[in-house]
């Protein structure tokens, strides 16, 4: 069965980092791209992050570039997004995907897999 499990959400301050983790098992994760995704209450849910199934072709939405970054590690099944410099708009449900393919996409409707999901919630 193939899974995707967020972790590391949780309640920060401003300015402060955190790093979110995703654990993928059932699938040929290293032939996969990854993305991130997150939706606030009450708005839909956008595009955060993406790479491809080698580590490259990373593209990072405008909203938080320069502030966040996608890695993965193939030989532990692990994609991660690091979050700097946060900020209340950037609480959310944030989600793990994989996509159709090899290559990243923005699009959420790429990806054939997704996560639960981990609450992160930036305080002012």
């Amino acid at each position: 069965q193939a899974l995707l499990v967020e972790s590391g959400g949780g309640l920060v301050q401003a300015g402060a980092p955190l790093r979110l983790s995703c654990l993928a098992s059932g699938f040929s994760f290293s032939d996969t791209g990854m993305g991130w995704f997150r939706q606030a209450p009450g708005k839909e849910r956008e595009f955060v992050a993406t790479i491809n199934w080698r580590g490259g072709g990373i593209t990072i939405a405008d909203r938080v570039k320069g502030r966040f970054a996608i890695s993965r590690d193939n030989d532990k099944n692990m994609v991660y997004l690091q979050m700097n410099n946060m900020t209340p708009e950037d609480t959310a449900v944030y989600y793990c995907a994989a996509a159709r393919g090899q290559f990243p996409s923005d699009l959420a409707i790429n990806y054939k897999l997704w996560g639960q999901g981990t609450q992160v919630t930036v305080s002012s």
